[in-house]
């Protein structure tokens, strides 16, 4: 009896812990966007573009963050570079050229939501490597979480 009950706890404590560890860079950044959103939805865009530029830990991980963008946009909120806050950077390429923020809005007004992929310059390693970012459309803005695949 005694093992079942210390089984059952450890299976209780540490199975979800081994989930979470085991989802991958894609599902991070999707569920970063979906705990964004119901945010949003619970407590307003202005409370969230404040937590975001906060740094709050729930939209800030080691690998992907939670980023806000006006449909016209203009970069809300970003809690990594807070000098990209109120800045449009529509027409800015990323490494090969491609408009990826005009991809991501354009798609976001027709599609909802979706991936883009792009080039772009890691910081962390400060080479250009691919990265795909997910966004969703609510509202007036565009939530994103952006995710480095590596050259």
């Amino acid at each position: 009896m005694k093992n079942a009950i210390i089984t059952a706890l450890l299976t209780a404590t540490l199975l979800p812990a081994i989930s979470a560890v085991a989802a991958s860079p894609a599902d991070a950044a999707i569920a970063m966007v979906e705990k964004g959103a119901a945010y949003l939805s619970k407590n307003g865009k202005d409370a969230l573009v404040k937590e975001v530029n906060n740094k709050n830990p729930e939209f800030v991980t080691d690998t992907t963050y939670l980023t806000v963008r006006a449909l016209d946009g203009t970069q809300l909120a970003h809690p990594t570079n807070p000098k990209l806050v109120g800045k449009n950077m529509v027409v800015l390429p990323d490494a090969d050229g491609k408009l990826f923020r005009k991809e991501i809005i354009d798609r976001a007004k027709s599609e909802g939501k979706g991936w883009v992929d792009y080039r772009y310059n890691n910081p962390t390693k400060n080479e250009i490597e691919k990265k795909s970012t997910y966004f969703v459309k609510q509202g007036d803005v565009i939530l994103e979480a952006g995710i480095y695949k590596g050259k």
